[in-house]
C-alpha cells in the first residue's frame, strides 16, 4: 500500500475490519486470517493478537475454540458500535442538508469533587457532536438522543436537555465557529481527500492483493473523520467546506476496491457459522 500518513489504531482497524467481514453474516472468523489480513495493512502479528485479547477482555468480542484453532465472534455491544458506524457511513452520511433550524441544548451542574464524572461527561458529549456554548451549556444540531449517555452515567438529576431555535438574530456562523475547532475539522477531511484522491482518479498503483487491507484502512480512516464531525449545517459552514468532495472521494474509492477485496477475502478469510 502506498497511502501516506499514520495509520489507523489498530482497535479501530478491527473494528472496520468486523463490519466489512463479520456484521450480519452469523459468523465468528479465525484469529489467524484476522493475523494475516493485518500483515498485509502494514500491522504486525504481536500487536493484533494484543488487540484481539483486548477487545475480547472489553466484551467487544467472543472467543470460541475449534480444535486447535481459535475464532472470534461479535457480541451484542460491539455489534451496536458496528452498526452505528454502518449508519453513519452510509445513511446519515457527512453533509447535514437537511437540517430544520433544531437545536439539542444539555445543561448540568456537577460538585467541584466530580471530576471523572465531568471528564466522562464531557468525552461522552464531544462524541456525541456537542461542543461547549457557555460554561455549563453545550450544544448540538439537530435532535440528539441523551438519555442512554446520562443513565450510564448517573448523572439523571445534573442534567437537564432542551430543544431550543435560535432567534431571528442571532449568528448561527459565528456561534459555530466559537463552539466548534472548524480549521481542524477542516484540516481531516482535507487530509483525507489529498490522500485518497489517487485512488478515486485512477493514478495510484493497485495491486490486487491490496485491495483488500486498503479498504480495510480507508473505512477505518474514513470513519475517525466523521465521528470527530457533528454534523453542523451545510448552510452555515464555509461555502468551501471540504466535507462533500472527501465524501465523494471516501465511496468512489470505496467502490472501485470492493471488487477485488471480496475476491481476496475469499481468499484469505475462514469462518465458521455462529452456534
Amino acid at each position: 500500500m502506498r497511502v501516506t500518513g499514520p495509520a489507523p489504531r489498530p482497535q479501530s482497524l478491527l473494528l472496520s475490519f468486523l463490519g466489512d467481514e463479520v456484521l450480519g453474516r452469523g459468523v465468528c472468523v479465525y484469529t489467524g486470517s484476522v493475523i494475516e489480513v493485518f500483515r498485509r495493512a502494514g500491522v504486525g502479528e504481536q500487536a493484533t493478537r494484543s488487540t484481539l485479547t483486548r477487545m475480547v477482555g472489553r466484551g467487544l468480542l467472543s472467543r470460541r475454540r475449534e480444535g486447535r484453532r481459535t475464532y472470534v465472534g461479535l457480541t451484542d455491544r460491539s455489534e451496536a458500535i458496528l452498526r452505528d458506524g454502518e449508519r453513519r457511513i452510509w445513511k446519515t452520511g457527512a453533509v447535514n442538508r437537511g437540517w430544520d433550524g433544531t437545536w439539542t441544548l444539555l445543561g448540568f451542574s456537577l460538585p467541584e469533587s466530580w471530576q471523572r464524572q465531568r471528564h466522562d461527561l464531557r468525552s461522552q458529549l464531544t462524541w456525541a457532536g456537542f461542543g461547549a456554548l457557555l460554561n455549563g451549556l453545550w450544544i448540538a444540531p439537530g435532535e440528539v438522543d441523551v438519555s442512554g449517555i446520562v443513565a450510564e452515567l448517573g448523572l439523571a438529576a445534573q442534567v437537564k436537555v432542551f430543544r431550543a431555535h435560535a432567534d431571528a438574530g442571532m449568528d448561527i456562523a459565528e456561534m459555530i465557529d466559537d463552539t466548534w475547532d472548524l480549521h481542524e475539522l477542516a484540516v481531516r477531511y482535507r487530509d483525507f481527500d489529498t490522500a485518497w484522491r489517487p485512488y478515486a482518479s485512477g493514478r495510484a498503483d493497485l495491486a490486487v492483493e491490496d485491495a483488500l487491507a486498503l479498504r480495510l484502512r480507508l473505512t477505518a480512516e474514513w470513519l475517525q473523520v466523521i465521528r470527530g464531525d457533528p454534523r453542523l449545517p451545510e448552510r452555515h459552514l464555509p461555502a468551501d467546506w471540504p466535507a462533500a468532495g472527501a465524501e465523494k472521494t471516501f465511496r468512489v474509492v470505496h467502490a472501485a476496491l470492493e471488487a477485488p477485496a471480496r475476491d481476496a477475502a475469499r481468499r484469505l478469510i475462514e469462518t465458521i457459522a455462529v452456534t
